[in-house]
C-alpha cells in the first residue's frame, strides 16, 4: 500500500532521517520503537504528509505523493489518513459526538450521514452513553476512544499513532491496544504506531526498530 525509498530529513543542520526505505502492507499492524531523537515522529509526520522530505520518496497505492501540492495534499491527508496522538487533542468546547464528526465536515459530508456515522463508531467503542458529553466530563480512556473513532470517520486507509497510550494508566492502555486490533479484524484497517511500550510492539505483525535516523530491524 505504502512504499518508502531514501527518505531524507533535516532541521538545519540536523539530519534526522538518513535514507529510510519502508514497506507498509494493507491490514497490518507495525509498531516502531527506538530511541528518543531515532527519527520516528518525524517519518510519521512525513508519511502523514504533515511535513515534506527533503530527499526520497511516499508512494501510496502508486500515487506519489512529492508531486501534490500543499492544497492537494491536505485534500489528500483528510480522505486517506487518520491521526491519533498522545493526548487526544479533542476540541474541549464540543462533545464527543461532535468532535468525531469534524473531519467528515472538512471533506464536505453530509451532516446526517457523518452523524449516523459518528454514532456507530461510539458503538464500536463502547462509548455510546458519552456521545452528548465534552472531553472534560471523561475519562483519559474515554477521551482516547473518541479520539480513535475521530481517527476513523473518513474511513482512511491509514491511521497513524503518536504514543496513543503513553499517558493512559495500564488498565486502559491494554484496553486501547485491544481496540487497535479488533479495528483491524473488524474494519481492515492498517495501523502504523510509534511507542516506546514494548508490551504493544511485541504484538504487532512488525517491529520497526530505528537508531538514528535509520531503521536498524524490520521484524
Amino acid at each position: 500500500m505504502i512504499e518508502i525509498k531514501n527518505l531524507t530529513k533535516s532541521f538545519g543542520k540536523l539530519q534526522v532521517l538518513k535514507g529510510v526505505d519502508l514497506q507498509i502492507n494493507r491490514g497490518e499492524i507495525i509498531s516502531i520503537v527506538g530511541p528518543s531523537g531515532a527519527g520516528k515522529t518525524t517519518l510519521l509526520q512525513l508519511i502523514g504528509t504533515l511535513d515534506r522530505p527533503d530527499g526520497g520518496s511516499i508512494s501510496f497505492d502508486g500515487r506519489n505523493l512529492e508531486s501534490l501540492s500543499n492544497k492537494e495534499l491536505a485534500k489528500f491527508r483528510n480522505k486517506h489518513i487518520g491521526f491519533v496522538f498522545q493526548f487526544h487533542q479533542l476540541l474541549p468546547e464540543f462533545t464527543a459526538l461532535e468532535n468525531i464528526i469534524i473531519p467528515a465536515l472538512i471533506a464536505g459530508r453530509n451532516r446526517s450521514e457523518a452523524t449516523k456515522e459518528a454514532v456507530e463508531l461510539l458503538r464500536i467503542m463502547n462509548l455510546e452513553s458519552r456521545a452528548e458529553h465534552k472531553p472534560a466530563q471523561m475519562s483519559g480512556g474515554e477521551n482516547q476512544r473518541v479520539a480513535v473513532a475521530r481517527a476513523l470517520i473518513n474511513r482512511p486507509d491509514l491511521i497513524l499513532a503518536d504514543e496513543p497510550s503513553g499517558s493512559l494508566d495500564s488498565h486502559n492502555k491494554e484496553e486501547l491496544h485491544k481496540l487497535f486490533f479488533d479495528l483491524r479484524d473488524r474494519l481492515g484497517q492498517t495501523f502504523l504506531i510509534v511507542t516506546h511500550d514494548d508490551n504493544l510492539a511485541q504484538l504487532t505483525d512488525r517491529k520497526i526498530k530505528m537508531v538514528d535516523g535509520l531503521i536498524q530491524e524490520n521484524s
